[in-house]
């Protein structure tokens, strides 16, 4: 299949990305973060989460962070939303579009929001209604879609049910994600072959941890396979409190400097997003895990 002609990066980081910092980032931080990522090209960027403070600290300032930010014209800012009262707050706080999420591991879905699978799909179903009710849209993701801390490896056709019921209820986009990076490109291909007979390949994302090392080698995986949307997080920034061992997401950096390499387009500009990378690591006093962002900045000295 030939590679896609331009390639959506949705950016993760000030959310999935900054939530596991156990320093809470302030505000402003986070602020800047945003609208560095937007100066950059950057055109989807989910800034917060919509979830119970009590559960997840660092999101507490939500309302602030999407009242704070520059907007720019183009530019689509998400939150993620839990349940019908995270609806409710990211409309208020007036978010361009929301995002659900769901497990394809019934352990790891117990564990990560008390609830079986089957459960956590049905408490989505009013979140999407007043969505719907709003025209404001919705995305939805699958985590565990390779692999599961707790079950090991998960059958494809279980990611490719999940992913179908999140399609049919009305997300607009399902990003499947390798929440713990076991993913290789053989494993990947095989899920995203199961999910692509059920959900248009075009409706399909990619979200990549890179425990392994192998979210670069996944996305051109999936870049063959004909997945034209990624998420990434700049400086890779992330990980999971629930999946014991996963490194951060595949940074951003990276994933332009392959997707320049291959010649795709993205709009973003690398060299700005390079230097973003260097300072919210410093920001935030934490190693940059772009090795491309690294190595870019170096070049800059």
């Amino acid at each position: 299949m030939p590679l896609p002609s331009h390639v959506k990066i949705v950016e993760v980081g000030p959310r999935d990305g900054l939530q596991n910092e156990k320093q809470v980032v302030p505000t402003e931080i986070k602020i800047e973060l945003i609208d560095r990522l937007a100066d950059a090209g950057l055109k989807v960027i989910e800034a917060t989460s919509f979830v119970s403070p009590k559960w997840v600290p660092q999101m507490g300032d939500n309302s602030a962070v999407l009242a704070g930010i520059q907007r720019r014209p183009g530019v689509t800012y998400t939150a993620l939303t839990p349940n019908l009262q995270g609806f409710d707050g990211a409309a208020a706080a007036q978010a361009d579009e929301v995002a659900i999420f769901a497990a394809a591991s019934e352990s790891f879905s117990r564990k990560n929001i008390n609830c079986s699978i089957a459960e956590s799909l049905k408490r989505f179903e009013p979140v999407v209604s007043a969505a719907s009710a709003l025209e404001i849209p919705v995305r939805g993701y699958v985590s565990c879609v390779v692999g599961c801390p707790y079950e090991g490896a998960i059958a494809p056709e279980q990611v490719a049910s999940v992913a179908q019921t999140l399609f049919d209820m009305g997300c607009y986009e399902v990003s499947l994600g390798d929440t713990i990076g076991v993913g290789n490109p053989a494993s990947v291909q095989r899920m995203i072959e199961a999910c692509a007979r059920r959900i248009p390949i075009g409706k399909l994302a990619g979200h990549y941890h890179d425990t392994y090392g192998m979210a670069i080698a996944n996305i051109h995986a999936s870049l063959q396979s004909g997945m034209a949307v990624f998420d990434a997080s700049v400086a890779g920034l992330g990980g999971c409190p629930y999946a014991k061992g996963a490194s951060g997401n595949v940074a951003t950096e990276d994933v332009v400097y392959l997707l320049d390499g291959l010649g795709i387009e993205t709009g973003i500009d690398l060299a700005k997003l390079a230097a973003i990378g260097d300072w919210i690591s410093s920001a935030i006093n934490r190693p940059n895990g772009a090795k491309a962002g690294r190595a870019l900045c170096a070049r800059t000295l």
